[in-house]
């Protein structure tokens, strides 16, 4: 039975929830529901009673997710029709594959692999295999997409295998042979990369390398070869006696080739930053105590942290135990945080490659299939340390709209102003016009009071840079 189409009064319908039309998600007062068919349901069902959900939760691949009795159904839930609801444990912060680094979307293709692996051994499978079925919480990918598991029809072959191709194995192969960022391919098209276009990007020289020859030369050929015809491939393999040993052993090549792959390494401006620049040292010790005193009195429960580098004071923030989005546009630098992350618990830090001045904005379908960065959860507290001269002196952004930006971003904010006479700043106007008159201490204060209060105003120790923190008028 298909689920209504129309609105459901109270809980509002997740609008990137519809290519799938046996379930839907929901969002009402800060819970996550979904809305199962009854097909779906008798999938989850099986899914459950193999005991592989049970494993996976208690192994942390996938969200926690209980089926609600029905008289715990919303109301507005009643009316869909759907047969069964199921209520996710919700993730602080969503995240897209094209703000990963290369090694987040290579560790969510491997617990694909992974996961389709053991399904497969409880006679399970998995129609689908893409990246946006996965969350990250902190450095650590779950599954999120309860329906894209189903029962293994005997002979079947691995239907998801071209999304995988698209969408996790030939964007690390761009990037691990081309140097093209995974985030510069999954944004540009969210179907990710076909066969046809990414062999367009390789070479004959290329074959011998991991991958390229079976998953995108061979399979470029095959797809060119049945353009254009009513043949369906995939019967003809469930026809032929498509074994699942051949898919085991096929995943068992693309993990060796997936754990293989690195990323094209390339000078990073920001990573040994803290380590080139002694005088940092010498105001280190101020920034992190206004930075603790703020996290402490303030409380916050999301922060995000823009231009955050290496993560020195995202680690503050979730020390004291926020849920942390740091974000930088320097790739090196948000892989190197996320590495480090992911030795220790990395559950409080979501490390992202976000450029700011150009930020993910609303894609597919209406432009709300994946929603802005923006749209996604106002922070509690907003960390802007050593970040506005970027955008102001290097990136020509006018200083009045960062400050109303930042006031519109968050509610509470702690921001560092950095003078002109600071060597950054010199480093930064070089080689350009300085047509920048208003960037002064005194009207970037001017700015901020028509925003914010001040709560307290700190000046380092080289009387270049003046850390604010800041209450938003409604705080």
């Amino acid at each position: 039975m298909a689920a209504s189409s129309g609105p459901t009064p109270g809980a509002l319908r997740d609008p990137g929830s519809f290519r799938d039309r046996s379930s839907h998600v929901y969002h009402l007062d800060g819970r996550v529901l979904r809305g199962l068919s009854p097909e779906a349901s008798a999938a989850f069902h099986r899914v459950v009673e193999s005991g592989l959900w049970a494993d996976l939760e208690a192994r942390g691949s996938v969200v926690r997710t209980r089926e609600l009795d029905r008289p715990e159904w919303p109301a507005s839930l009643l009316a869909e029709g759907w047969a069964a609801v199921l209520e996710h444990e919700r993730v602080p912060f969503v995240s897209y594959p094209y703000e990963w680094t290369f090694e987040m979307l290579r560790d969510a293709a491997l617990l694909q692999l992974d996961l389709l692996a053991a399904a497969l051994a409880r006679d399970l499978t998995f129609k689908d295999a893409t990246p946006y079925n996965f969350q990250f919480l902190g450095t650590r990918p779950i599954l999120i997409d309860v329906p894209s598991l189903e029962p293994y029809r005997p002979g079947s072959p691995w239907v998801g295998y071209r999304q995988f191709t698209s969408q996790f194995l030939n964007p690390l192969l761009l990037e691990a042979y081309r140097g093209i960022p995974v985030g510069h391919l999954l944004r540009g098209h969210l179907e990710g990369v076909d066969p046809v276009d990414c062999w367009g990007a390789f070479t004959a020289r290329d074959l011998l390398r991991p991958g390229v020859f079976k998953h995108v030369f061979l399979h470029a050929k095959a797809e060119a070869r049945f353009v254009g015809t009513d043949r369906n491939v995939t019967r003809e393999l469930s026809s032929a006696g498509f074994a699942k040993e051949l898919i085991l052993h096929n995943l068992r090549g693309i993990e060796k080739v997936v754990r293989g792959l690195a990323p094209r390494k390339k000078p990073s401006v920001w990573v040994g930053y803290r380590e080139g620049n002694s005088y940092l040292e010498e105001e280190r010790a101020a920034k992190v105590e206004v930075v603790t005193e703020a996290v402490r009195s303030l409380a916050p429960r999301l922060v995000w942290d823009l231009g955050a580098n290496t993560g020195e004071y995202s680690r503050l923030a979730a020390g004291a135990g926020a849920s942390v989005v740091a974000m930088d546009s320097d790739r090196a630098a948000v892989s190197r945080l996320y590495l480090e992350e992911r030795q220790g618990d990395g559950k409080g830090i979501l490390p992202l490659v976000v450029d700011l001045t150009d930020p993910s904005p609303g894609l597919g379908w209406r432009g709300r299939e994946r929603r802005a960065i923006w749209e996604r959860g106002r922070p509690d507290l907003v960390l802007a340390l050593a970040l506005l001269h970027h955008l102001v002196l290097g990136a020509n952004l006018p200083l009045a709209e960062v400050v109303e930006w930042l006031a519109q971003v968050g509610e509470s904010l702690v921001v560092e102003f950095v003078d002109k006479r600071d060597p950054m700043s010199r480093q930064l106007l070089l080689n350009k016009v300085d047509q920048f008159p208003d960037y002064t201490v005194a009207e970037f204060e001017r700015l901020l009071a028509l925003h914010f209060t001040i709560r307290r105003r700190v000046e380092l120790k080289s009387g270049d840079r003046v850390l604010y923190v800041c209450a938003g008028r409604a705080s």
